[in-house]
C-alpha cells in the first residue's frame, strides 16, 4: 500500500489557518494525504513569555487534535508540503516542498526583510497581479528561489460562490437587518485607528440611532489590549464587538466598512461596497519610518473615503450610504488587480497543492 503524502500546516494567528481552511476542506476526506497542524495561537503571559496554543488557534475550527503538533516536535517530523501563511514560517526537520501562501495583500507592502524570507520557499501561491508585480519588482524570484503561481485567495471564495446566507449570519449575529450594517476592522499595527479615535467614533455612530455596528478586533494586535474587556460598555443592541475569528461572513452582511490601514478593506472591496477609511497619520509614519514600503499610490485608500477626525467620519459614513455607487469604478478596478478570478481559487490551490506532492487531481 503507498504511504500517505503528509502535509504540514503552521501559522500563529487565526487569521493564517482561515486562508488555508478552505483547502483543507477540499482536500481533508482524501485517503491520500495526511494533515498536520503546528504553530499556534501566540499568547503573552503575565511574565512577558509568549506560548504558542493549539487548542485555541484549531479547536475553534474543527481540526481533530491528534493532527496539531506542538513546535517542539517539528525538529522530529518530516513532511512531503510544508505550507505556511506568514513569512517566517514553522518548519519540522525534513520540509519537503516549502508554500507560502499569504495571509493577505496591503498598501504595506512586503519589504526587503520579508524579500529574504520568501526566498526560503519553493512555491508561492499568489494572490493576484499587484502582488505578483511586487514579488518580480522586489526580485523574490531569485535563480533557483521560489515558483511564483497564479492562485487568488482562498479565503474570499465564499463572497462570490453562493455559500453564505445573509439572513442566516444576520439572525447568528442578533440583528434584524432592518439597519444598515457597518462592519469595524481596524489593523492590529500600533498606532491604528480603535487605539486613537476608534472608541469616539463607535459612540458617535451609536448616538445617531441609525445603524447596526460591527466592531472585529484584529486577532494578534501589537499592543496586547483586551479589547473585548475595553470595549464592553459601548455595546448594545445594535452595537457588538464580534469574536469570529472568520472575518468574511461579515464582510457579507455589511453595508459599508469601517477600517484604516488594514488588508480587510483590501478583500472588501470585492464586494463593491462602500469604504470608509479612519486616518492614521502616526500609524503610516511609523511605517515609513521603518523603511517599510507604503503604496498609497497603486491602490492605497482610493478604493474609499479617508476620515480625519470623529465626526468627519460619521458624516462620510452617511454620505456613502446615501451613494453606495460612489467610487464603484476604482473598487471594481481594484479588487481586479488584487485578486485572481475569485470564487476558483480554492480549487487552483488545491490542485497546485495535489501536483506539488504528486497526486491526481481525483481521489484514488
Amino acid at each position: 500500500m503507498r504511504r500517505r503524502k503528509r502535509v504540514l500546516f503552521g501559522g500563529y494567528a487565526p487569521v493564517h489557518f482561515v486562508c488555508f481552511r478552505p483547502v483543507w476542506e477540499r482536500l481533508r476526506r482524501r485517503g491520500d494525504i495526511e494533515f498536520l497542524f503546528t504553530g499556534g495561537r501566540r499568547i503573552e503571559g503575565r511574565d512577558g513569555r509568549v506560548r504558542n496554543d493549539l487548542r485555541g488557534m484549531y479547536g475553534p475550527f474543527g481540526v481533530p487534535p491528534r493532527s496539531w503538533v506542538p513546535l517542539g516536535r517539528l525538529p522530529r517530523i518530516s513532511a512531503d508540503a510544508s505550507v505556511s501563511a506568514f513569512s517566517s514560517g514553522y518548519f519540522p526537520g525534513r520540509p519537503g516542498t516549502r508554500v507560502e501562501m499569504f495571509h493577505g495583500v496591503s498598501f504595506r507592502n512586503m519589504s526587503m526583510r520579508d524579500r529574504e524570507k520568501v526566498r526560503g520557499y519553493d512555491a508561492l501561491f499568489v494572490v493576484g497581479p499587484y502582488m505578483m508585480r511586487t514579488v518580480r519588482r522586489r526580485r523574490m524570484l531569485a535563480r533557483g528561489g521560489p515558483r511564483a503561481l497564479p492562485i487568488g485567495f482562498p479565503k474570499l471564495d465564499p463572497l462570490v460562490d453562493g455559500s453564505l446566507d445573509r439572513a442566516a449570519i444576520l439572525r447568528r449575529l442578533g440583528l434584524s437587518g432592518r439597519r444598515p450594517v457597518l462592519l469595524y476592522a481596524p489593523t492590529g499595527a500600533k498606532q491604528n485607528s480603535l487605539e486613537t479615535m476608534g472608541e469616539e467614533v463607535i459612540r458617535r455612530l451609536k448616538a445617531t440611532r441609525r445603524y447596526d455596528l460591527l466592531v472585529k478586533p484584529h486577532d494578534h494586535p501589537k499592543n496586547p489590549i483586551n479589547w473585548f474587556r475595553r470595549l464592553r460598555p459601548l455595546t448594545d443592541a445594535h452595537t457588538r464587538v464580534v469574536r469570529d475569528l472568520d472575518i468574511v461572513p461579515l464582510f457579507f452582511v455589511a453595508d459599508l466598512l469601517l477600517s484604516d490601514a488594514s488588508s480587510a478593506a483590501m478583500e472588501y472591496s470585492l464586494l463593491d461596497r462602500p469604504i470608509v477609511f479612519l486616518d492614521v497619520p502616526r500609524l503610516l509614519a511609523a511605517v515609513r519610518g521603518k523603511g517599510i514600503p507604503l503604496d498609497l499610490g497603486t491602490w492605497g485608500r482610493r478604493g474609499g473615503v479617508t476620515a480625519r477626525t470623529p465626526a468627519e467620519a460619521v458624516r462620510c459614513v452617511a454620505r456613502a450610504l446615501a451613494n453606495p455607487g460612489r467610487g464603484s469604478r476604482i473598487r471594481r478596478a481594484m479588487a481586479g488587480d488584487l485578486f485572481y478570478a475569485p470564487g476558483g481559487a480554492t480549487q487552483r490551490a488545491a490542485d497546485a497543492l495535489l501536483g506539488i506532492l504528486g497526486l491526481p487531481a481525483e481521489a484514488p
